[in-house]
C-alpha cells in the first residue's frame, strides 16, 4: 500500500509548497504545468528539475521484491536499503545539499514531497520489521519509526536549532566563549534557584490538589462530589494571563479583597506567593485528571484482599491504594515540576521585579530592544537540563515494581471507601479549593458584564458588542482557533496514547532516550518553542511559517507529554496478558490496540482529548511568534486587547472562551463515557 502509495503521489500530486495554503500548499495554482503546483516528473520535463527523478527508483526496487514467496531477509535488506537512501536522497535535496539540488531557488515541501517521504519511511519501518521482532511486526515497527521521526523533526530538531543559537556570535559565527558567558552569570543562577524553588512547590502542591479532589470524587460515598470534577478543570480552560489578573483584582495593591481588609497598598500577592498561587490553580486540575483515572482503575481485589486479613481501612489505604498510585503520582509530579519550568504568563504578571523565573528570563530576552537569542538559547538548555534531572528522579521514584491490577479475569468487586477521617479531610479541603476557584471565576465573569471592574461596577454588554457586534473584529479569530484546535485535540490524543503503547509495552534501544525527547517541547518556555519553530521551519524544505499547519503542529508535539504520561500511568494497570490473549486468538497488533486496549483507556483518552483541545484554544507563549494575518488565533487577540488598555474587553473575550471549551469538556465526557471492566458502581 505505501509503495503504491508513493508512486502515486510521485507521479499525479503537486511536489512543491504554495506559501498561502493552510498546509503550504493550495492546489488552484495551475496543476499540472505551474512551477508549484506541478508533481515530480512534470517539474523534471517542464521546469528542469531532474533531480527529482532518482526518487521514483526506491519504490520500484521495493515493487519488485515486495511479492517474493521467499526470500524474506533479501526483502527485508532491499526495502531498507531502497527506504533510507531515498529518505536521505530527497532530504538532501530538500535542503540543498549536493551538486544536482535544487540550491538557492529551492521552496518548501508540498503534499506530493510529504507522501513520498512518508511512504519511504513506512517502507523502511517494514523491512526493519523482519529484523527487529521475532515474528515480523509491521504495524509496531510503523508506529514506532513514524513517531520516532516526527518527534526528531518536531521536537529535537527545533531544539536543536535554538541550542546551536546559544554559541552564535554577533558576526553569525559559533564560540562556546558566548555560551559560557551566559551560563556563568550570576543573574542566570539566581533565576534558576527561583525557578527550582518555584517548580518544586508547585508540583508537590498541585500533586496533593490533584489527589485530593481525585479521592474525593472517585472514592467518597457522597454523590455531589462529581461537581469536583468540573469545578476543577476550569483553570485549564482560561488563558494564561487571565488567572493572573483575577488575583491582581481580588489581592493586588487595591484589589476587592485587600481594600475589605484594610491592607490597601499592600504587595504580598506579587513574587512567590502569587505566582505560587496562580500555578497552583492552573496545574492542580491536570494532576486531578492524571490521578482520578488510575484511582479509578485500581481493581478492588487487592483492597478486598487486604480486608479479608484483618486490615484496618487507614492500613489498606497506607499499604495497598497509595503504592498503586504510585506510577500516577510521579507522572503527577512530573507534569506540575515541568509546567511549572514553562509558565511564562504567571510570573509575568504576578511575579515583579523581585521574583523571576528562567520562563520570564528567556521572553525578555527575546524581545528587548535588542533580541539576544543566544541567551534565550542558554535559558532553553538550563530548562532541559532540570528536565533531565527531573525525569530521572522520577524514573528512580517508579522503580520497576509491578503496578497491574487489571487483568483478563472477571472483577465486580466495590472500590474500598476512605478511612472516615480522610474522607472528611478530602471533601473538606475539595469544598475549600473549588469554593476559592468559583470565586477567582465570578470575578472573571463580572468583569465582563460591567464598565470596569473595581471602578465602574456598573452592568453593560458594550464588550460583547464592541468585540462580536457589528464591525467587531473577534469572530475571525475565534472561529481560526476553534477549527486548528479541533484538529489538533484527535492529533495529540492519538499521537500521545500510540506513544504511550509503544512506551508501555514495547522493547527497544533508545527507549528512555525516545521518552525523554517527548518532553522537550514541553520542558522550555513556550516563547523559546516558538522561536525554535521560527526559526527551524522558516526555510526549505519545512517552510510552514505563515500557514496553519505549523500552528497544529506546535499545538500537537507542545501538548502531547500530559498525555503520554497520562497514557502511562493508566497501562501500568492493565495486564498485559489483555493484549497477549487477543494476539494469541489471531488478532493483528493493530486490531488489539483498536479494539481491546484503547477501550479499557476511554478515560485516559477524554483526558487527552480535553486537555488537547483546551490547551490549544489557550496557547499563547509558543504561538506569539507564529501567528500571521491569515491564522491570528484568540489568545493573541485578547493579549493585544490588554496591551492597548481594554480589559473589560478581554476577559469578555475569555468568558466566550471558557463557555466554548465548557461545552467542549461536556461533549468529551458525553461521547466517552467512563471505562466499564465490570465493577459496580459505588454505592
Amino acid at each position: 500500500m505505501w509503495i503504491l502509495s508513493g508512486l502515486a503521489a510521485f507521479c499525479v500530486v503537486p511536489w512543491y509548497a504554495i506559501e498561502d495554503g493552510f498546509f503550504s500548499f493550495d492546489w488552484r495554482y495551475g496543476f499540472p504545468l505551474a512551477a508549484e503546483g506541478a508533481p515530480a516528473p512534470l517539474q523534471a520535463l517542464f521546469h528542469g528539475k531532474t533531480w527529482l527523478l532518482p526518487l521514483a527508483a526506491p519504490f520500484v526496487a521495493a515493487l519488485a521484491v515486495s511479492f517474493r514467496p521467499r526470500g524474506e531477509t533479501l526483502r527485508a535488506r532491499v526495502l531498507v536499503t531502497a527506504g533510507l537512501l531515498g529518505l536521505v536522497y530527497g532530504l538532501a535535496q530538500g535542503f540543498a545539499i549536493g551538486p544536482l539540488s535544487a540550491g538557492p531557488h529551492q521552496v518548501g515541501m508540498g503534499w506530493g514531497a510529504l507522501i513520498v517521504h512518508a511512504s519511504l519511511l513506512l517502507i523502511t519501518a517494514e523491512g526493519l520489521s523482519t529484523w527487529a521482532f521475532s515474528r515480523p511486526d509491521p504495524f509496531v515497527a510503523g508506529a514506532l519509526v513514524s513517531i520516532a521521526a516526527l518527534v526528531l523533526l518536531f521536537v529535537v530538531y527545533p531544539m536543536g536549532i535554538i541550542s546551536l543559537r546559544a554559541f552564535e556570535t554577533d558576526t553569525g559565527e559559533y564560540s562556546a566563549l558566548v555560551f559560557l558567558r551566559n551560563f556563568t552569570s550570576a543573574r542566570l543562577w539566581h533565576v534558576t534557584f527561583n525557578t527550582v524553588l518555584l517548580g518544586a512547590l508547585a508540583a508537590f502542591g498541585s500533586t496533593a490538589l490533584g489527589l485530593t479532589l481525585a479521592l474525593s470524587v472517585a472514592r467518597s460515598p457522597k454523590k455531589w462530589t462529581g461537581a469536583f470534577r468540573l469545578f476543577s478543570v476550569l483553570p485549564i480552560i482560561t488563558p494564561p494571563f487571565v488567572i493572573g489578573m483575577a488575583l491582581i483584582v481580588a489581592f493586588g495593591r487595591a484589589g476587592a479583597i485587600t481594600h475589605a481588609l484594610h491592607l490597601d497598598g499592600s504587595s504580598y500577592i506579587y513574587g512567590l506567593p502569587g505566582v505560587l498561587l496562580s500555578q497552583l490553580l492552573a496545574f492542580s486540575p491536570v494532576a486531578f485528571l492524571v490521578l482520578v483515572d488510575a484511582l479509578a482503575g485500581i481493581s478492588p481485589s487487592m483492597e478486598e484482599a487486604a480486608q479479608t486479613l484483618r486490615a484496618s481501612p487507614w492500613l489498606t489505604f497506607r499499604t495497598v491504594t497509595l503504592p498503586l498510585l504510585k506510577p500516577a503520582l510521579a507522572n503527577a509530579f512530573l507534569v506540575g515540576f515541568i509546567e511549572s519550568l514553562a509558565d511564562f504568563g504567571n510570573p509575568l504578571v504576578l511575579g515583579g521585579s523581585g521574583f523571576e523565573v528562567l520562563a520570564v528570563e528567556a521572553y525578555r530576552a527575546v524581545t528587548g530592544a535588542q533580541a539576544d537569542i543566544p541567551r534565550a538559547g542558554a535559558v532553553g538548555l538550563v530548562l532541559l537540563a532540570l528536565t533531565g534531572v527531573v525525569f530521572v528522579a522520577q524514573q528512580r521514584f517508579v522503580g520497576q515494581a509491578g503496578y497491574t491490577t487489571v487483568t483478563g479475569k472477571g472483577d465486580s468487586g466495590l472500590p474500598l471507601p476512605l478511612p472516615r477521617a480522610l474522607d472528611r479531610l478530602t471533601l473538606s479541603l475539595s469544598a475549600g479549593w473549588t469554593v476559592f476557584t468559583l470565586f477567582i471565576y465570578a470575578l472573571v465573569l463580572t468583569g465582563g458584564f460591567v464598565k470596569a471592574l473595581g471602578k465602574d461596577n456598573s452592568p453593560t454588554l458594550e464588550h460583547f458588542t464592541a468585540l462580536f457586534g457589528r464591525g467587531g473584529g473577534a469572530w475571525s479569530s475565534l472561529f481560526t482557533t476553534v477549527g486548528l484546535s479541533l484538529i489538533a485535540a484527535p492529533l495529540t490524543a492519538v499521537f500521545a496514547l500510540l506513544t504511550a503503547w509503544l512506551l508501555a509495552r514495547q522493547d527497544f534501544r533508545g527507549k528512555r532516550s525516545f521518552e525523554f525527547s517527548t518532553m522537550l517541547a514541553f520542558a522550555v518556555p513556550g516563547t523559546v518553542v516558538g522561536i525554535a519553530y521560527l526559526l527551524a521551519f522558516n526555510t526549505p524544505p519545512f517552510d510552514l511559517i505563515g500557514t496553519g499547519a505549523v500552528l497544529v503542529l506546535s499545538f500537537v508535539f507542545r501538548n502531547m507529554p500530559v498525555g503520554i504520561r497520562s497514557g502511562l500511568a493508566a497501562l501500568s494497570q492493565l495486564d498485559k496478558s489483555l493484549d497477549e490473549a487477543s494476539l494469541t486468538l489471531g488478532a493483528s497488533t493493530s486490531g488489539t490496540v483498536r479494539r481491546v486496549v484503547f477501550p479499557l483507556l476511554k478515560p485516559t483518552v477524554a483526558v487527552a482529548l480535553v486537555y488537547g483541545f483546551v490547551r490549544a484554544m489557550t496557547a499563547v507563549s509558543a504561538v506569539i511568534f507564529l501567528v500571521s494575518a491569515e491564522h491570528n488565533l484568540s489568545t493573541t487577540y485578547i493579549l493585544a486587547q490588554v496591551e492597548s488598555g481594554q480589559y473589560g474587553r478581554a476577559i469578555a473575550y475569555s468568558c466566550v472562551l471558557i463557555v466554548a471549551m465548557l461545552l467542549a469538556i461536556v461533549g468529551v465526557q458525553l461521547a466517552f463515557g467512563r471505562r466499564n471492566i465490570g465493577r459496580r458502581a459505588l454505592a
